[in-house]
């Protein structure tokens, strides 16, 4: 079967399957099936809305679909499943689509991918739902287990976000999860400001407004800003409003020696250095060299001449720089991303308990090592997008107990933007953004001064 003979919902399984069995991230799985041209431009919003429903409600449907299906959806082959969960998200959760046209298309792709014995279930199982109605989260008597088939969130992880933040901010932060993530570029102040770029956009189809947090952003309301001349150009670069603070917090000067030790794919690398307006020298590293690819790309796209990259595990720092050779270290440690699930949401039922507790031993060996080649009274920011205090504030708690040269920057507060001054979150040198607050990413940001 050619892609040409596929229709949106089969291209959809296709990309479901390679997210669940190869590990694929969604938003890049789907980024390649747009450029491929693997349906017709007029689908692929529909696609979009296929992938990410069906990834973000995917508890919800399974607790829909289990009473239809008398050996329970683990007896199902994961292809079987994936389409069932597909169909019902149409009937559920789109109301323009038929439901007649959704269940003839599920038994379609059934019979074409198994046999009439799998499309006869997956039309007796539709139908039934559609028959009999489906059953109702709100009777479910434990609230916790209630709020993760609410917000298709695993029990596990509410548990964490519960006891960090306390069950209503746990709950906000899970149903922020299921809304669409906005759209954010960040100006190229090397090339223009945010004024121009935005009427150029404009003026390119897209349909535009200033950014909610970072002075740096223009959210893109509508239109695909990576079409435009103005992107190819180089006058902005896609990155989450949240992301953008870090280098404010980095806050390199002109003609500084820089090092940013886990750089990949380069956006914070890139403001950097559009900060330091292209002057002194940026050292942006990542373990993987295909990775170091896509920092190349960004710098040349943006026309910055100040970086140099290369591959390098950033628990060896020491083996390839003297101690105390840079100005300002930046560590956008490796993290188990648990504050992008909206953009990704199959992180949710990728990451385990086990993960998040195997993580922070690599992030402290990269920040010991960053420790060592920051110079006396130069400026660590370490940051994540992810929520979990063992990964965040236990890091750096570990950290400044074994380095007693270091201590919190408690001036990071005056480097963010005005909105966040009165957020209780902003402790010291330290700031945890949930993903309601400020329509962002979750994210964590600490600044930290090495004693000269």
């Amino acid at each position: 079967m050619t892609k040409a003979d596929k229709n949106v919902r089969e291209v959809a399984l296709d990309l479901l399957m390679r997210i669940e069995k190869e590990g694929a991230y969604s938003n890049l799985a789907l980024n390649q099936a747009l450029k491929e041209k693997s349906v017709p431009g007029k689908d692929t919003a529909l696609l979009t809305e296929l992938v990410y429903g069906t990834l973000k409600r995917r508890a919800t449907l399974d607790f829909y679909l289990s009473p239809f299906i008398k050996k329970g959806t683990n007896s199902l082959d994961p292809w079987v499943l994936s389409l069932l969960r597909l169909s019902l998200y149409q009937m559920v959760y789109l109301e323009r689509i038929p439901e007649r046209a959704i269940i003839h298309e599920a038994v379609n792709i059934a019979k074409k991918r198994g046999h009439r014995g799998i499309a006869g279930m997956v039309n007796g199982v539709l139908r039934s739902i559609q028959r009999k109605g489906l059953p109702d989260p709100s009777s479910i008597g434990n609230p916790r287990e209630r709020i993760s088939i609410e917000t298709s969130h695993p029990e596990w992880l509410l548990s964490l976000w519960e006891k960090a933040y306390g069950r209503e901010e746990a709950e906000a932060m899970a149903r922020k999860n299921l809304e669409p993530a906005p759209v954010t570029v960040r100006v190229n102040v090397l090339k223009t400001n945010k004024m121009e770029l935005m009427e150029r956009l404009e003026e390119e189809g897209c349909q535009v407004q200033e950014g909610r947090l970072s002075e740096d952003a223009v959210e893109i309301i509508s239109g695909k800003v990576m079409m435009t001349e103005a992107f190819q150009e180089g006058w902005c670069t896609i990155q989450d409003e949240s992301s953008m603070l870090v280098a404010r917090a980095l806050a390199p000067e002109k003609g500084m020696k820089v090092l940013d030790a886990c750089a990949a794919p380069g956006g914070k690398t890139t403001h950097a250095a559009e900060r330091m307006g292209d002057s002194g020298s940026i050292t942006a590293l990542d373990l993987h060299e295909k990775k170091i690819n896509l920092i190349n790309q960004q710098v040349q796209r943006l026309g910055i001449t100040s970086v140099q990259s290369e591959a390098l595990d950033a628990r060896k720092l020491t083996e390839k720089f003297p101690e105390d050779s840079f100005d300002r270290v930046l560590v956008d440690a490796p993290c188990s991303g648990l504050g992008v699930i909206r953009r990704k949401p199959e992180l949710k039922w990728e990451k385990s308990p086990e993960d998040i507790q195997r993580l922070p031993e690599i992030q402290k060996a990269i920040l010991q090592e960053a420790g060592k080649v920051l110079k006396p009274g130069g400026r660590l920011v370490y940051s994540t997008c992810t929520v979990e205090a063992n990964e965040n504030e236990q890091v750096i708690k570990e950290f400044l107990e074994a380095n007693p040269a270091f201590k919190f920057d408690e001036t990071l507060i005056e480097r963010l933007p005005e909105r966040m001054k009165n957020n209780t979150a902003a402790t010291g040198g330290q700031i945890t953004i949930l993903p309601h607050h400020y329509e962002t990413d979750g994210f964590y940001i600490c600044s930290l001064t090495k004693k000269k």
